[in-house]
């Protein structure tokens, strides 16, 4: 068991236990273990005992509690809060917006034990009759319990990417000809199944779903079979005779509006008289355009572009010079500026933008005035040893409520760009949301816009704003948008990066990663923009270090900034 999964153990005993009225102070240690767990670098299960006592918010009665759960995978005392505890009640820890201590008023006090007593009790106005509970409240907590029912079912692109090589080694192994197909191959950011196109009998395809280790059959009629993993997507299963294979390849692989212009443009071609090989790239020869793979078949935009042979080249992963936005251990990341240096100069890259929590950011260490500049002395030492490796420095500025950044002029200008983003008081209408945005765009010293909408994919829909406003802001006062790369956030969303790019707006494509490993998260920003239509030209962690260089020199002089 990881120090991950025993730090969630000690995070739910806390909830639990302020959820029953238990002793808070011992729920407070609990919940302190938890962060301090999940901070060290060392695995749990290879400390010696006594020296897990000694670490910092620990002590022998947690320690204990972490031997008993490295011996037998579990905690007495927390298996038996779970036993008292209502399963809708520990469901409502999912929902943004109340607390152990709010659901503990709504267990106890209101009677309701699952979430959709819950809802309908926010229907009926119950929830205002309790303190602690406004018009306000009772709004948020019913949109977020709306939010969380309907996504029920879904999963990230790269939650369904691992169940999919899963399945996929398995397809393999039986000698099976297939083909993924759906939204899972247009590379969709959530998808809720995993749908395949086979070659084979109705009855081979039910012979080979029969007892497949780990799956379910939910649902089977002849030449389509439904199979669902304990906690993973629906994994359809669809027979097809190798004739008809190309034209339902065609069909499952875009979107209708695709389909329809493209029969519209080329009403003598037929698909299914074609190779499905590469999802219909003959079909395309025939055409005598350019293959739009299925990612680039959301819309129509792709495909009157190859017509009129102005098909830009999209961006991949090997155009990625450099990494934007990373988190070290001067704030809330796992790694110090040299290991995150290190990795990055080994793994080709050309620099390394260091862009740590700034100092309202409390709850992840973020960085007082004089702790800016002991950081950036580590910097220029860093420099020194690494030419002609180079280390930006940076900040993640806090966006605070007014829209202003959390330092002044004086400290900014230090910086050689700064990453404006909202990390507090994500509650707000879209005229908030908008006015702090818009100042925060204004400000000169701001360079990129960080997670434009402050969402989390399938946990948090993100504040309300005029995509469009905020890219003309961005256009006028020369801001990039940043495109975090985050398989959580994919923020701001792909679909706004072809206006972006006509107002002439740079995208970052950035990891937001608080360690080494964050750096592969790279590749699902590079899988959503190339949806956008993004070139390397017009993103700025494809910038050589030379033309990264020029870009943050020619921004300056045009926000008429001096450089220190």
């Amino acid at each position: 068991m990881d120090n991950y999964q025993i730090a969630d153990m000690f995070s739910l005993l806390s909830k639990l236990m302020d959820i029953h009225g238990e002793n808070s102070f011992k729920a407070k240690s609990y919940s302190n273990a938890a962060f301090q767990i999940e901070k060290l670098d060392a695995a749990l299960a290879n400390m010696h005992a006594a020296h897990i006592a000694s670490v910092r918010g620990i002590g022998d009665a947690i320690a204990q509690k972490i031997q008993e759960i490295l011996s037998t995978g579990k905690m007495r005392v927390l298996d038996e809060l779970i036993v008292r505890t209502p399963e809708g009640v520990i469901q409502m820890l999912n929902i943004k917006g109340i607390g152990p201590k709010k659901i503990h008023t709504i267990w106890k006090e209101m009677g309701i034990e699952s979430v959709g007593e819950l809802l309908y009790a926010c229907n009926e106005n119950r929830l205002t009759l309790y303190k602690g509970f406004g018009e306000k409240t009772q709004q948020q907590v019913k949109a977020a319990i709306e939010f969380l029912m309907a996504q029920q079912g879904w999963f990230l692109f790269q939650q369904g990417e691992v169940y999919h090589e899963v399945f996929k080694a398995t397809l393999e192994s039986a000698g099976l000809i297939y083909s993924v197909v759906g939204e899972f191959a247009m590379q969709s950011d959530i998808v809720d199944s995993l749908t395949y196109l086979i070659v084979a009998s109705s009855e081979h395809l039910a012979q080979f779903a029969t007892n497949l280790p780990g799956l379910a059959i939910e649902h089977t009629e002849p030449g389509n079979i439904v199979l669902r993993a304990e906690q993973g997507p629906r994994i359809i299963l669809q027979a097809i005779t190798e004739q008809l294979l190309s034209n339902h390849l065609f069909e499952t692989c875009c979107s209708a509006e695709f389909a329809q212009y493209f029969k519209k443009q080329f009403y003598n071609l037929d698909p299914g008289q074609y190779s499905a090989t590469n999802y219909n790239q003959a079909l395309f020869e025939a055409a005598g355009i350019t293959f739009l793979p299925p990612f680039l078949r959301w819309y129509t935009t792709a495909l009157e572009l190859a017509i009129s042979q102005k098909l830009p080249t999209i961006i991949t992963t090997n155009d990625i010079k450099g990494i934007i936005h990373t988190h070290s251990k001067w704030s809330d990341g796992s790694n110090t500026i040299a290991e995150m240096a290190s990795e990055a100069k080994e793994k080709g890259f050309e620099y390394l933008v260091i862009s740590d929590h700034s100092k309202t950011a409390s709850y992840a260490s973020g960085l007082s005035i004089e702790r800016v500049m002991q950081q950036h002395a580590e910097i220029d030492a860093l420099n020194k040893q690494m030419a002609p490796f180079r280390i930006f420095k940076s900040i993640e500025s806090d966006i605070l409520t007014d829209g202003s950044l959390d330092y002044e002029d004086g400290i900014l200008q230090h910086f050689d760009l700064v990453i404006a983003s909202v990390h507090a008081v994500l509650n707000m209408t879209e005229e908030k949301a908008m006015a702090r945005l818009l100042k925060a765009i204004e400000n000169p010293y701001t360079t990129i816009l960080g997670h434009m909408t402050g969402r989390l994919l399938l946990s948090r829909n993100g504040y309300p704003v005029n995509h469009k406003k905020i890219i003309d802001a961005c256009a006028a006062n020369f801001v990039a948008i940043e495109l975090n790369a985050h398989p959580r956030r994919l923020d701001m969303d792909w679909k706004w990066i072809p206006y972006a790019l006509e107002r002439g707006v740079c995208i970052s494509i950035n990891p937001d990663a608080h360690s080494t490993e964050g750096y592969n998260d790279i590749r699902y920003g590079v899988l959503a923009a190339q949806k956008g239509l993004l070139t390397a030209a017009q993103n700025l962690s494809s910038f050589s270090l030379s033309q990264f260089e020029s870009y943050l020199a020619t921004v300056r002089q045009q926000k008429g900034l001096s450089f220190i």
